[in-house]
């Protein structure tokens, strides 16, 4: 997965400090949420009832969210369905903290393509994703929604197709007060700037089922069996491919270079851990939240003038 390196601010750093220097033993998200699960209103579509869809939008829950997910190998110590399994807590979250949102049901494939030698990717082309997302967009709008926001766990299909569906969608819908977004910030800036944290500590380079990807499941998941813990002091790839070269880990020019390892790692995952995950987690939550709160507010501005 290609990441978008970019200068992290300082309230992020501020707000995420306590989690990159807290233990990896401490409690994972899901022991976390447990806790206070049976407080929380219910956020996801696909776990609502019709009559409690049609509450939610008559309270002001009228914002949609799709979140795209992906089935693709995450290296031997992560599950293929990694995207969509953070995605469904990530969604779920940004709908929680919004408080107007609705998370719709995330979608497990999205552009990729299935490999014999590494047997854990099924994807899409960037044409079928469009389509879907059209489709859901347009179902949702006549479900009773006014918003749409569209987002991504897995790059395929970013920025691209993407942006050009919410430009289509909106330019549909506007006319009748409603409206599509892209919501990047969830991929491109989050990860980046904890690109660029992680760099700038000291951690070793990664990408693809590197250290992010595989902290967020273990904080997420790492209880759930999502993550195969005793693979992770082994968890060493081929390296990161320089900036302008093509291909996982094929930036090499030395002709006496080992041999790749085409495990399905980029860089050095072994330094992963759930309190890294945390903050990952969090950041691109709070990106996520702020952007599409700015979308919102866009409106209720652009109505008042």
């Amino acid at each position: 997965m290609r990441r978008v390196l970019l200068t992290i601010p300082a309230l992020a750093v501020s707000a995420t400090m306590a989690f990159a220097q807290a233990p990896a033993a401490k409690p994972t998200a899901t022991a976390s949420k447990a806790a206070g699960a049976k407080k929380q209103p219910n956020v996801e579509f696909e776990m609502m009832t019709w009559p409690e869809v049609k509450a939610a939008l008559a309270t002001g829950k009228t914002t949609a969210l799709v979140y795209t997910g992906g089935t693709e190998q995450r290296g031997p110590q992560n599950v293929n369905g990694g995207h969509t399994l953070m995605g469904r807590e990530i969604v779920r979250t940004i709908a929680l903290r919004l408080g107007n949102a609705i998370a719709m049901p995330v979608l497990p494939y999205t552009p990729n393509n299935a490999s014999a030698e590494l047997p854990g990717t099924i994807g899409l082309t960037p044409e079928i994703l469009g389509t879907i997302l059209e489709r859901i967009t347009e179902q949702s709008m006549a479900t009773g929604f006014k918003n749409v926001i569209l987002m991504g766990d897995h790059g395929g299909g970013q920025p691209g197709t993407y942006a050009e569906v919410a430009k289509k969608m909106d330019a549909k819908y506007a006319p009748e007060g409603k409206h599509v977004y892209f919501c990047d910030e969830v991929y491109a800036k989050a990860q980046g700037d904890f690109d660029t944290w992680l760099k700038e500590k000291g951690y070793p380079s990664s990408s693809h089922a590197g250290i992010p990807d595989t902290s967020t499941m273990l904080y997420l998941g790492g209880d759930k069996g999502w993550v195969r813990k005793e693979l992770i002091p082994t968890a060493e790839g081929d390296p990161v491919a320089p900036p302008g070269s093509r291909g996982r880990g094929r930036g090499q020019v030395d002709p006496n270079a080992p041999p790749r390892k085409n495990n399905g790692i980029t860089g050095d995952a072994r330094k992963s851990t759930a309190a890294l995950g945390k903050m990952a987690f969090d950041i691109k939550i709070d990106y996520a939240v702020k952007q599409i709160q700015g979308f919102l507010a866009s409106q209720t501005k652009s109505t008042g003038q």
